[in-house]
């Protein structure tokens, strides 16, 4: 099945709800986390008023007609900030997605976006235990700083 990555449309912003709870990483055979926690104020930040601000942008991944993966960045200070000038990176992909290569696709047309952008980088948190690290250190992120359970990974232009 093919995959076009393109611009999320502002009408399509309420989906990232549903990215942002994908985006919430559950260890395998744990249980459910209620869809609520996307409410919590510490990840509400990732997508309330989005597109009202400088340098908020969304890519998404569409395929057979639907939006499935989804790439946006703010500047703000979420998990992964690392300074005012670098976006955050907030991604996720439908289950039913994984493993196609749209993570990949994504991440790798956020980057080119972003340094045609005139950005200095790109900042994330990432849970040492998701297999996105492996993407993540393939992309050339590096680790700024970590804590026992995650990562805050940069990669500069």
């Amino acid at each position: 099945m093919s995959v076009i990555i393109r611009e999320m449309k502002k009408e399509e912003y309420p989906l990232l709800e549903n990215f942002l709870y994908e985006a919430v990483f559950r260890t395998p055979g744990s249980s459910p986390i209620p869809k609520s926690i996307v409410h919590h104020p510490s990840l509400r930040i990732y997508i309330e008023n989005f597109g009202c601000c400088r340098g908020d942008l969304c890519l998404c991944a569409e395929s057979g007609g639907c939006v499935a993966g989804a790439a946006w960045v703010r500047l703000m200070q979420g998990f992964g900030h690392v300074d005012d000038a670098t976006p955050e990176l907030a991604m996720s992909v439908l289950e039913s997605h994984r493993g196609q290569g749209i993570g990949t696709a994504l991440l790798q047309s956020m980057q080119n976006r972003l340094k045609k952008d005139g950005f200095p980088g790109l900042s994330l948190s990432v849970q040492k235990k998701n297999p996105a690290v492996r993407l993540y250190r393939k992309s050339n992120f590096t680790i700024q700083h970590e804590t026992e359970e995650e990562l805050v990974m940069e990669h500069r232009f």
